[in-house]
């Protein structure tokens, strides 16, 4: 069983965890997510495209990401998604964290942090593994590419991270 720690308006954490997709948080418990930006050194970006199968945006086009497990800091996160996702490990990749935003939603009892990170490095497609459970494919696209994917409504979280494709 996944457990997810619990913070609190400050982005502290309480001390307190839940369970995976546990949506019964209490006015003011937040909990933690991540999204990896991947940056080619020839300027594209790698996306995936969600499998159909997924229960909240099939087909949608996205960056690595997913929740913080307890006790897990928000970097150790966001490599570990990258890795579980693409095969990629970013350790030494250049760049780290870029901003971070807050989501309120006391109706649906999902109150969480998102942190961004870009990464930039060299890879081929040889170093990808997608995980097959989570993906249907990839794009290397450019920030444009995702622009109107985003417009289209087929990028998820594009208008919360836009400013990072630049």
């Amino acid at each position: 069983m996944e457990l997810w720690d619990i913070y609190d308006r400050d982005k502290q954490r309480t001390g307190r965890t839940m369970k995976r997709n546990d949506w019964h948080m209490q006015p003011g418990d937040f909990h933690l997510t991540v999204l990896g930006v991947i940056r080619h050194t020839n300027g594209k970006y790698l996306i995936t495209k969600r499998v159909m199968t997924k229960a909240w945006a099939p087909g949608s086009w996205e960056v690595s990401g997913g929740a913080a497990q307890a006790g897990e800091d928000s970097l150790d996160a966001v490599k570990r998604e990258i890795k579980e996702e693409t095969g990629l490990d970013v350790s030494s990749f250049e760049g780290g964290f870029v901003f971070s935003y807050t989501r309120e939603n006391p109706e649906e009892g999902d109150n969480y942090f998102v942190d961004i990170y870009r990464f930039t490095g060299d890879f081929t497609e040889k170093d990808l593994h997608l995980q097959e459970a989570e993906t249907d494919g990839y794009m290397l696209a450019t920030a444009e590419e995702i622009e109107a994917l985003g417009a289209q409504g087929k990028f998820l979280h594009y208008d919360s991270i836009k400013q990072v494709f630049s």
